[in-house]
């Protein structure tokens, strides 16, 4: 299921332009006349996977509704330094009053989609998919989300409404239970009975026989927490004799990297999530580039 964007989207990027602009741009009105008109080209500085070129038109246009984006990038083009993804005309001192904001926007996106894309490289021809998580900026999960999915990657839940995963945290509110045996199945009862039907129930676990106890007791994803590959391995070849794909998921998160993602899907799960993608990614450079101004923010 894909996020759809907010309601409010556009009133979210005028509190974006708000920040930087607040009550006006004094250097462009010194320097830029009253209505002359720009052409400026959005430009990668860097080799990377594009996402929101069509959000730098957006945001112009709720400072002049006339701008126009010729021969816009669409999300995921991978480009590389010095390639041109898009074409902004209109006001001058409306380009140059959203410069900063798009620009920063559409850096962060893009590094997120850059950082996406080579983690999907990284796990090519396992059939493991790469999953974000809810480690997102507050205010920006739509957009980090849609980075994701410009990237290659799968988006995970979108937030508390939309999946039961029930973790450590959870299960500390069941009743005592026996050392060294947490209360699984219960738990898994317990949220069957209060989620809606057909929402998906995941489980975090920490040991191959929980894993095991979580498949049995129903749960659609098995979360393997914090796991070696050898360990995974283990743990998808128990679940796996009895239980397939189709019937139940089986994820692997905590301490994945570029360097050791492969592993983790050749150990033969399903997805790998992996909150780098939206709390770690560096942006990917571009630029604006002003015609004949010689202008470059």
């Amino acid at each position: 299921m894909s996020l759809p964007p907010p309601a409010d989207l556009d009133a979210t990027l005028r509190r974006f332009l708000a920040e930087d602009l607040g009550s006006g741009d004094v250097t462009a009105h010194a320097f830029v006349p009253a209505g002359a008109p720009a052409r400026a080209t959005l430009t990668a500085k860097a080799p990377g996977a594009l996402c929101g070129v069509d959000l730098a038109l957006r945001i112009v246009r709720l400072l002049d509704p006339e701008a126009r984006l010729a021969e816009a990038a669409p999300d995921g083009t991978r480009v590389v330094p010095g390639q041109a993804v898009g074409t902004l005309q209109g006001d001058a001192r409306a380009l140059l009053a959203a410069e900063r904001t798009l620009l920063n926007l559409l850096q962060h996106l893009s590094g997120i989609a850059t950082a996406t894309a080579r983690y999907v490289a990284a796990v090519a021809g396992t059939g493991a998919e790469i999953l974000d998580t809810r480690k997102t900026v507050p205010g920006l999960r739509w957009f980090a989300k849609r980075a994701v999915a410009a990237g290659g990657g799968v988006n995970h839940r979108h937030g508390l409404w939309d999946q039961v995963l029930l973790k450590s945290n959870h299960l500390a509110w069941t009743r005592p239970w026996p050392a060294g045996r947490r209360p699984l199945e219960e738990a898994i009862a317990t949220a069957r009975r209060a989620a809606p039907a057909g929402m998906k129930l995941q489980l975090e676990v920490f040991d191959g026989d929980e894993a095991v106890r979580a498949a049995e007791a129903g749960a659609d994803l098995v979360l393997l927490d914090n796991f070696t590959p050898e360990q995974v391995a283990a743990a998808v070849a128990r679940v796996r004799s009895r239980f397939p794909r189709a019937q139940v998921g089986l994820e692997a998160s905590g301490g994945l990297h570029l360097g050791n993602v492969r592993a983790y899907a050749e150990a033969g799960v399903d997805r790998l999530s992996i909150g780098a993608l939206t709390h770690s990614a560096p942006a990917l450079d571009l630029s604006l580039v002003f015609a004949g101004a010689g202008l470059d923010g």
